[in-house]
C-alpha cells in the first residue's frame, strides 16, 4: 500500500493513517522530488511542469520496490497523479484511494471546479511574490476546521519548510492542470474520499469524478476541510479498510 502526499507537505501527513494497516499490507511511505527530505538537486523543472513527471517517479519507485497489485492513497493532486499512474502501468495498481481528488480546479462551462481563473491567478501571484504570506494565509482555509488552529499551523509548517521556487512550481502545475481526460473507464477499483466543506475540491468535483470514473465508489467523509488525514484520521482509516 503506498502512500501519497499532496501540494506542500511530506510522507509525515500520513502518520495517523498508516500505521493502521501496516499488519495487512507493507506500507510505503515517500516524498516526491522537491518535498520533505528528498534530494533538491533531483528537481526537474522541465520534468515536473506537468503531474505526468510526478506520475513517472510513482511507476519507477513502485517497479523498484516489487509492486504488484497494490493499493495507491493519494491526497489531493496525488489522487491524479496516481490515476495517471496506474494507467501507464496498470499492473501495479489494482486499487485506487482518491483522496479529495480535482481534475481541474478551474471551472469550465458546465464544470464547476471551485475557482474562477482569476482566482488561480491570484492565488499563485499570491504566492510567486510571498511564499511565506501565502503559507500562513492559506493553509488554514486549506485546512478547515476553526476550532482546531493547530491543525492549520501545523500545514502551514509544512508550507513554509518547502523550497519556494519548487513550490511556486508545483503550485502552477498543481492549480492549472487539467486531467478531465485521465477519467474514465480504469481496470483498477476506485474508491473517492469526500469531506464536507472542502474549499479546495468541492462536493460538485467528487461527484463529477465518480460519474467519470465508472465502478468508482464515492464516500463523504463526515469531516471538513481537505485534509482528512489529520483532522479524521479515524474515519479515514474506516472508509479505506471497508473498501480493500
Amino acid at each position: 500500500m503506498l502512500f501519497a502526499h499532496g501540494f506542500g507537505c511530506d510522507q509525515n501527513m500520513w502518520r495517523y493513517v498508516a500505521p493502521a494497516f501496516e499488519q495487512d499490507f507493507r506500507t510505503i511511505l515517500f516524498d516526491y522530488v522537491g518535498a520533505g527530505g528528498s534530494d533538491l538537486t533531483a528537481y526537474d523543472p522541465e520534468k515536473y511542469a506537468t503531474l505526468e513527471g510526478y506520475a513517472a517517479d510513482v511507476v519507477a519507485l513502485a517497479t523498484e520496490l516489487g509492486v504488484s497489485d497494490g493499493v495507491f492513497v493519494g491526497h489531493s493532486v496525488s489522487a491524479m497523479i496516481g490515476l495517471i499512474a496506474a494507467r501507464s502501468a496498470p499492473w501495479l495498481f489494482s486499487t485506487l484511494v482518491l483522496v479529495g481528488p480535482s481534475p481541474r480546479y478551474i471551472d469550465d462551462g458546465d464544470y464547476v471546479g471551485g475557482f474562477s481563473e482569476e482566482q488561480i491567478a491570484e492565488l499563485l501571484d499570491f504566492l510567486d511574490t510571498n511564499h511565506l504570506g501565502w503559507s500562513q494565509a492559506m493553509a488554514p482555509v486549506i485546512m478547515g476546521n476553526p476550532d482546531r488552529p493547530e491543525l492549520g499551523e501545523e500545514l502551514a509548517a509544512s508550507f513554509c519548510r518547502a523550497d519556494p521556487e519548487i513550490a511556486k512550481r508545483f503550485a502552477r502545475t498543481t492549480f492549472m492542470a487539467d486531467n478531465r481526460a485521465d477519467l474514465g473507464a480504469i481496470d483498477a477499483r476506485v474508491l473517492i474520499l469526500q469531506c464536507r466543506d472542502d474549499v479546495i475540491a468541492p462536493e460538485s468535483v467528487g461527484a463529477f469524478v465518480q460519474r467519470s470514473i465508472p465502478g468508482s465508489e464515492l464516500v463523504l467523509l463526515d469531516a471538513t476541510g481537505h485534509c482528512p488525514n489529520l483532522s479524521a484520521p479515524a474515519e479515514t482509516i474506516a472508509a479505506i479498510k471497508a473498501f480493500v
